[in-house]
């Protein structure tokens, strides 16, 4: 019998009508099950109205609504603050307990506690699932029975639990269809806000033809698996169809994480654990490792991993500035930096290898804190996730877990030539350089005055010069990273 009369579900970051934790627990537990979903406004507070993220999301939540009401349910939305939208709403609809699915951001757990307390208070339960990632934040921990920092081991441990006898429980699916019927439809005045009622402007996903919702993510899953024997082989080159290009879709639950890695290791255990498939479940289980450390280690959202890194003296003044705008806007003079900025600025996309490097040129070309660069990230990046973006920048910077030493410096030119050997990245979003040939294209500074002349750039004018000589920026960056410096001998690195 069930539990309670009637529940809400609240959905945040979990936008799918299957394989949903807290969807099948509260249909499960009552008798009628309640939908919602808030436009929250201290999260929309700020952002820009062509946000390519809340276009998503909007689009993705007619989906999902549409889906229920196939069900004879339906989605409640509102925009307003969560925290004191979700009991009101409680209330308004007599439920005795709200169901969701658990967040690990401090301002989320924060809000979540918020939520907990007020519906407490009102005589209402409140239950919160393990969803968005595979193994939770205590359910992979070292033989000493603490949460690990660095990532091979923890892959091995998080690999050796789905081995183990009764570890395909971790992949199993919510059997959520099972108790549809126990669905509610929303009370007859409620409709989905529109897009400029939220203060945003309509068409911006369109543009970009970035398929939103379930369907999306289905379409985008089907188009990878056959290519997805040689990820591990296309995943580093950026003008190939390499990735899964889901990243999105699990930022906001549009997929299932159970379901994505139940693929991956069936296929695994399919190829003996060699090639594309074991390469895809490892980039999963990074993002399951950067939540636990997210939620172990909270300070990471301001502060370095490693205390010590806080010490380092980073660049500042108006010709910081200058440099970090030039940064932003791709114009560094390095065409792979440029050109993944512009694919970052043009689509609110950015190839994972140019994420490091273009990481990588912010803090150790540069010299600017990462922490200027994780923001911006943050602002373009439609798969924006704080536990991923924060563990790559500080990846990136040496100062996170299990990060790239501060000696390991990427060398632009060399990541180009080697993961754009012949230009044909750079040409789609540097048109200006599409004439240069192969070799010149990664290094225009260097071209003959006559290939130069030919291609039709005036360097400075039509092109920038470099904005920094790297060999030298690799020299201040050692400097500047003294204050960390470890005993442990190693030879200087340049990627």
């Amino acid at each position: 019998m069930p539990r309670f009369d009637t529940s809400l579900v609240w959905f945040r970051r979990d936008l799918r009508s299957f394989d949903h934790a807290a969807l099948y627990h509260a249909l499960q537990q009552s008798r009628r099950v309640h939908c919602a979903f808030v436009f929250d406004t201290a999260i929309l507070a700020g952002l820009p109205r062509d946000d390519r993220r809340v276009a998503f999301i909007h689009a993705s939540l007619r989906e999902l609504d549409a889906e229920l009401r196939r069900h004879g349910g339906g989605l409640i939305v509102r925009h307003a603050d969560a925290a004191t939208e979700i009991p009101r709403l409680a209330a308004e609809l007599g439920v005795d307990a709200v169901f969701t699915n658990r967040d690990y951001e401090p301002a989320a757990l924060a809000r979540d506690h918020a939520v907990a307390g007020a519906l407490q208070r009102d005589g209402r339960a409140w239950f919160a699932f393990k969803d968005q990632v595979v193994f939770d934040t205590d359910e992979i921990l070292s033989q000493a029975g603490k949460p690990f920092s660095v990532f091979t081991p923890y892959k091995n441990a998080w690999l050796r639990a789905l081995h183990a006898e009764g570890g395909d429980f971790y992949l199993k699916p919510y059997p959520v269809a099972a108790h549809a019927e126990r669905l509610a439809p929303p009370p007859g005045h409620d409709r989905m806000p529109e897009l400029a009622a939220l203060g945003f402007d309509a068409g911006t996903n369109d543009a970009l033809k970035l398929p939103s919702g379930m369907s999306g993510g289905q379409a985008l899953l089907e188009d990878f698996l056959p290519r997805l024997d040689r990820y591990d082989q296309a995943r580093d080159f950026p003008a190939l169809k390499g990735p899964s290009y889901l990243s999105v879709h699990l930022r906001f639950g549009t997929v299932s994480i159970r379901g994505l890695a139940r693929l991956a290791f069936d296929a695994m255990r399919a190829d003996s654990g060699r090639g594309g498939a074991a390469t895809w479940l490892s980039e999963l289980a990074w993002r399951d490792f950067y939540f636990m450390i997210l939620h172990h280690h909270p300070h990471v959202a301001e502060r370095a991993f490693k205390a010590e890194y806080d010490a380092i003296r980073w660049e500042q003044g108006p010709d910081a500035d200058a440099l970090f705008d030039a940064w932003c806007t791709g114009q560094t003079g390095y065409p792979l930096v440029d050109a993944a900025m512009a694919q970052l600025n043009q689509t609110g996309y950015m190839h994972n290898r140019l994420r490091m490097v273009t990481a990588s040129f912010l803090v150790k070309d540069l010299g600017i804190d990462w922490r200027r660069g994780e923001r911006y990230f943050a602002r373009q990046l439609n798969d924006y996730d704080l536990a991923a973006n924060n563990g790559g920048w500080q990846w990136a910077a040496s100062s996170g877990c299990d990060a790239q030493p501060y000696f390991r410096i990427f060398n632009p030119l060399t990541q180009s030539r080697k993961f754009d050997p012949d230009g044909k990245f750079i040409r789609r979003y540097l048109p200006q350089l599409a004439a240069l040939s192969d070799k010149d294209i990664h290094a225009p500074w260097l071209a003959p005055g006559l290939a130069l002349q030919a291609a039709g750039i005036v360097p400075g004018s039509t092109y920038p010069a470099p904005i920094v000589e790297h060999d030298a920026a690799r020299r201040r960056t050692l400097e500047r990273y003294a204050v960390v410096k470890r005993s442990a001998a190693a030879d200087p690195a340049d990627d």
